[in-house]
């Protein structure tokens, strides 16, 4: 295996700049495999789940979708469910509340898909991918002070003829759909 330690940074020390209840900016001190010396800002934030919610209905395969407005973008957006792993969590026990929180589904089976860091270049944290089969309605929402979100079911080659134009503009949500495409399962 190539050794790739003459690319490895030496964290000196680090300084939290700003808290939120959503993150913490802080800024690392660094030194560089050659002896220069920088200053990183880097975002610590919860790890997320992202789950793959698809539905086998007469109709035939469709992803249960949240579409809910994005501050950031100022746009609406149409989504797979996930939020915040909370601290102490399971990360697939997250993934299923995610789902039934945002959704009213439960997931009979669920199965870890992939995982990405969504900006290895700024953020701290994870984002774990579910794939969630064998679907049951659990009732209804049990949504957030802060969570506006209609459920829509949406056919699989929509969401891949779509993807990348409004409202499927969410970049975590290309990388879900290609790590359910990566399955071969088909749409």
């Amino acid at each position: 295996m190539k050794e790739y330690s003459h690319l490895i940074w030496t964290e000196e020390s680090r300084t939290v700049v700003y808290t939120s209840p959503v993150f913490t900016v802080r800024e690392n001190r660094s030194r560089s495999p050659r002896g220069r010396e920088g200053i990183f800002t880097v975002i610590d934030a919860s790890d997320w789940a992202i789950v793959v919610p698809v539905l086998e209905s007469p109709r035939g395969r469709e992803f249960v979708m949240v579409r809910q407005w994005r501050h950031g973008s100022q746009s609406m957006s149409l989504e797979f469910p996930g939020g915040v792993i909370e601290p102490g969590e399971d990360i697939s026990r997250g993934a299923l509340r995610e789902l039934q929180e945002e959704t009213g589904y439960a997931a009979r089976k669920i199965t870890k898909i992939g995982e990405f860091s969504p900006n290895p270049a700024l953020m701290s944290n994870t984002a774990h991918f579910f794939l969630a089969e064998d679907l049951g309605e659990s009732g209804k929402q049990d949504l957030d002070e802060d969570e506006f979100v209609d459920i829509e079911l949406v056919k699989p080659e929509e969401v891949l003829r779509g993807m990348g134009r409004p409202p499927y503009v969410h970049a975590l949500m290309a990388s879900a759909l290609s790590l359910y495409l990566a399955l071969g399962r088909g749409l």
